[in-house]
């Protein structure tokens, strides 16, 4: 007998966000989602030039076979700050990849702050996250992704499975910084010094946008003051931070430290912590 039965598809959420300078102050003027993903209402805890952002996955987790695209564009002037309600899980594949795609537009004058919460990758996910950004001259852009593989809180760690991170920032065709790690989930890359050195989080804080001088890449490397292994890299328009230790507390004061100091900085503002990390 012949099967009529179709194979079970995972969510195809879409999220799509356009962000305006109006009378200077920033506003959401296109918000278009398909579940599981939305966004919250804006607030603005700094003013109204600075909007912020909190966005849902209402699924709570996500599994093979999910597709996840999100569209964020800046336009001129325009300021924001995004990030997630809560750490992401990908769990346990069925065999099929999960693939979550980023593409970011900044245009001349706007700022995009682009601070997710962790993602933490069961044992046995399969999973790859893209991330492009466009930015126009005279914009700027600081992310960051952190990254725990494996459930280390229960003793979980990854040994099968697979990562990909696709990371790309372009400035009119001429790529600003292009980042691409993979990384197979085995017991050898786990206790790899090549590898997670038996460290279960790694993290990447990126900041494009203008000329960095040595102070600031000096002030980022001493704001940290934890155990793991660290680095500070400058980079022609911005520089890069990476994180492989054992801590998420520690690696997202650093980041948080590192960040709040640009913010002061290059970019003229005072600290502000996003509320919902406050939860």
């Amino acid at each position: 007998m012949t099967s009529n039965l179709k194979p079970i598809e995972g969510w195809h959420g879409k999220l799509n966000l356009v962000y305006a300078d109006r009378q200077n102050s920033t506003q959401l003027i296109y918000n278009h989602h398909q579940a599981p993903l939305k966004v919250q209402r804006p607030f603005y805890p700094e003013g109204d030039k600075v909007c912020h952002s909190v966005i849902l996955h209402t699924a709570g987790g996500v599994v093979g076979g999910d597709r996840l695209s999100c569209n964020f564009h800046l336009q001129p002037d325009a300021q924001a700050v995004v990030t997630t309600s809560a750490a992401s899980k990908i769990y346990r594949s069925n065999g099929q990849q999960a693939r979550q795609t980023i593409v970011i537009q900044v245009d001349h004058g706007a700022c995009l702050e682009w601070l997710p919460q962790e993602t933490i990758l069961f044992n046995g996910g399969i999973y790859r996250q893209d991330l492009r950004v466009e930015l126009a001259t005279g914009a700027n852009f600081l992310g960051w992704e952190i990254t725990r593989f494996g459930r280390s809180a229960r003793g979980e760690k990854f040994y099968s499975g697979e990562w990909r991170s696709h990371t790309e920032i372009w400035q009119q065709g001429v790529p600003l910084w292009i980042d691409r790690q993979w990384l197979p989930g085995s017991d050898c890359v786990f206790h790899s010094p090549h590898g997670l050195n038996a460290k279960p989080i790694t993290g990447s804080l990126v900041w494009v946008g203008g000329v960095v001088s040595g102070e600031i890449v000096e002030k980022a490397r001493n704001l940290w003051t934890g155990e793991g292994d660290v680095g500070v890299t400058r980079l022609e328009h911005g520089f890069l931070c990476r994180y492989r230790g054992d801590s998420t507390f520690e690696v997202r004061n650093w980041f948080t430290a590192v960040w709040q100091m640009l913010r002061v900085s290059c970019l003229q503002r005072g600290n502000c912590i996003p509320r919902v990390w406050q939860v």
